[in-house]
């Protein structure tokens, strides 16, 4: 399996940092009059969103852990906690309807 993940992620971070470059020099220049970038400027850009947003999915299981976490939260609260919680939810986000419960067998 490790034979052929690293080549894959090889591709695979190439074609995207083709892809930044791509849509880089087609933009920018037009819309703002920056220089174009080159093929190591792209992927230099890739690993730094990468570096300041944690995209790119790169924590496996990050957020059923972060779900896990919230749910537990949850269910320690108390009946008059949860609809304090979900009033101000309200005032903020504005009214809606939860989600219908299903029936536990």
């Amino acid at each position: 399996m490790a034979m052929i993940a690293l080549p894959l992620a090889v591709i695979v971070l190439g074609v995207v940092c083709l892809a930044v470059m791509g849509l880089w020099n087609w933009l920018t220049p037009a819309i703002f009059g920056w220089k174009t970038i080159t093929f190591w400027q792209a992927m230099g850009l890739v690993i730094l969103a990468r570096l300041l947003l944690g995209g790119l999915r790169g924590r496996p299981g990050w957020s059923s852990h972060w779900r896990h976490r919230m749910r537990e939260r949850w269910e320690r609260l108390t009946p008059e906690e949860r609809e304090k919680f979900r009033e101000a939810m309200r005032d903020r986000c504005g009214h809606f309807e939860p989600p219908a419960e299903s029936p536990t067998a």
